[in-house]
């Protein structure tokens, strides 16, 4: 029988999955909308008035430039998507197969990498993310490589310490008597039983990846300007509103993309972690 807490956390990771899939499908049925005519193009400005109000033909208005914000708000769901899912794939794949070498092999294997990884986790993310976003200049991939350096850290700490205690089980040393070497250990034997934490690491690291590339796009790295993302449009603002007009509609609806983006993936993310989590006390 669920407890009242599991079957709150369920609730809440449904609301988060609800959310990230109304992003996604945003996110894949831009371009089919830009191409039917039914959303302009979002780098179009020329064409339309400036710091027009939300109005029939401008659903959130238009900022500075004359963009309209409804289609470069809808349009940054796609950009988000791929920076965010580009850049935890880039920290699964190096920080997993670095996290089991090391805790499988251990030696000064294991201490050279333990002290790397705990070096970069020291740093704070976004700075570290704005460090290399300066280095390797504006791009939906490099924005993804800035991004990564920093979640890379949490995927070898958790696969490592899983690792370690799972490498003295019997079927583990079953299979070093009969003579398997490291790769097949690793890959066959080890990694089915240390990868059923990865989704909750994924979602969790998603959610910061969403406001560390806002934050870049605030700050002018990362994604080119001429990219719809929704940092970079609250960095607009922001200068526009030097000019004293009352323009609330050219912060609020990227400001609150980012926000429920967060929120959504965040949720499936605790979601994940409270049902890991009572898995492994029903199995223990």
């Amino acid at each position: 029988m669920k407890s009242p807490k599991q079957s709150v956390s369920q609730k809440l990771m449904f609301v988060g999955i609800v959310i990230s899939v109304a992003f996604l499908l945003m996110a894949i049925a831009t371009p089919l909308l830009q191409a039917l005519g039914i959303l302009t193009d979002p780098i179009e400005f020329l064409s339309n008035p400036i710091h027009q109000p939300p109005s029939p033909q401008h659903w959130f208005g238009t900022d500075l430039q004359g963009h309209d914000v409804f289609t470069r708000t809808i349009a940054g769901a796609g950009v988000a998507w791929q920076v965010t899912i580009a850049s935890t794939v880039i920290s699964l794949v190096i920080g997993v197969p670095l996290g089991m070498l090391s805790g499988y092999k251990g030696g000064w294997l294991d201490r050279i990498l333990v002290f790397l990884m705990d070096a970069i986790y020291t740093l704070p993310s976004l700075l570290l993310s704005l460090t290399i976003a300066f280095v390797v200049g504006a791009g939906v991939w490099n924005a993804a490589i800035a991004l990564s350096v920093a979640y890379i850290p949490q995927y070898f700490r958790v696969i490592r310490n899983q690792t370690v205690s799972t490498k003295t089980e019997v079927y583990i040393e079953a299979a070093q008597a009969i003579g398997a070497d490291t790769k097949t250990i690793l890959i066959k034997y080890l990694a089915p039983n240390v990868v059923q934490s990865l989704p909750v690491i994924f979602t969790l690291n998603a959610a910061d990846a969403i406001l560390t590339l806002a934050g870049l796009g605030f700050l002018g790295l990362g994604i080119p300007e001429d990219v719809p993302e929704w940092g970079h449009d609250l960095k607009q603002a922001l200068d526009a509103l030097s000019t004293g007009e009352n323009i609330w509609w050219t912060t609020i609806f990227p400001g609150l993309a980012i926000t429920l983006m967060t929120i959504g993936l965040s949720l499936v993310g605790e979601g994940l972690t409270q049902r890991f989590s009572s898995k492994k006390e029903t199995n223990a």
